[in-house]
């Protein structure tokens, strides 16, 4: 049984963490496997949206650390924690989250582009309780994605937040009944994957790039990433299908 499961159709493709009785907290093995499938979904033209979750209830309770101690790697080369947190994905990815987000689960969930839970998901990070810091991008994206006393508290404490309170605080796009995360995200990913591939990408990369712009330069480094867009074949598909009312046909060209 393969410690990460892909199911693709209709455009999305759902990645599944698969070690339930462990929490599906991260060894190398998880770390390495994610790699190679990352890879593999970002070359493929058949995929236009990505979803992570975790088998049996909970999300991901962080790193394994049976393995830590035993010197598993966790981290890849060039995706970093979890072979996830650090790749340049150029498609959108929604989290789907059941039960335990913590640690480097939390983690992982920020590192996606949207985040659908069920009302019992629990987030936090805890590393300091362990001795030990969040260095998989939870001190650094946490007080991007909410206020920064919120992201101060639940990183000097190591306290768990509800999901109702994320919500509250907009780190979460759609909050579901338990049990219901996964269709609440495949609903979202859904709406996104009917639309143009190539608008898709130039519109993630803008939106999550253009934080570090200044004023002077962001008009024309918007531009950079959308001109490909505006002169598609895709755009002209787009236009010619809704002046005859009828679904485009995108081409991703």
């Amino acid at each position: 049984m393969s410690v990460i499961e892909l199911n693709v159709e209709d455009g999305v493709a759902i990645i599944t963490l698969n070690r339930p009785e462990a929490k599906n907290a991260i060894n190398q093995a998880v770390a390495e496997t994610m790699d190679k499938t990352l890879d593999e979904l970002e070359a493929r033209d058949d995929v236009r949206v990505l979803i992570l979750t975790g088998a049996g209830g909970s999300f991901c309770a962080g790193m394994d650390l049976k393995a830590f101690v035993a010197g598993e790697k966790v981290v890849t080369d060039d995706k970093g924690f979890a072979g996830f947190v650090q790749a340049k994905l150029s498609k959108p990815v929604i989290a789907a989250i059941e039960g335990y987000a913590l640690a480097g689960g939390c983690e992982l969930a920020l590192s996606c582009d949207l985040i659908v839970a069920a009302n019992n998901a629990k987030f936090g990070l805890p590393e300091v309780k362990r001795g030990l810091a969040a260095g998989a991008g939870g001190l650094l994206r946490l007080p991007r994605q909410l206020p920064y006393r919120v992201a101060m508290e639940l990183a000097l404490t190591g306290d768990m937040a509800d999901a109702q309170r994320m919500y509250d605080l907009g780190l979460i796009n759609r909050l579901v009944n338990a049990g219901e995360a996964m269709s609440g995200a495949l609903e979202l990913a859904r709406a996104i994957a009917v639309n143009a591939p190539m608008s898709l990408k130039a519109t993630k990369n803008v939106i999550a790039q253009q934080q570090d712009w200044s004023l002077d330069e962001m008009f024309d480094r918007q531009a950079e990433l959308i001109a490909p867009v505006m002169k598609s074949e895709d755009a002209i598909e787009g236009s010619r299908a809704f002046a005859e009312k009828r679904a485009p046909v995108w081409k991703n060209r």
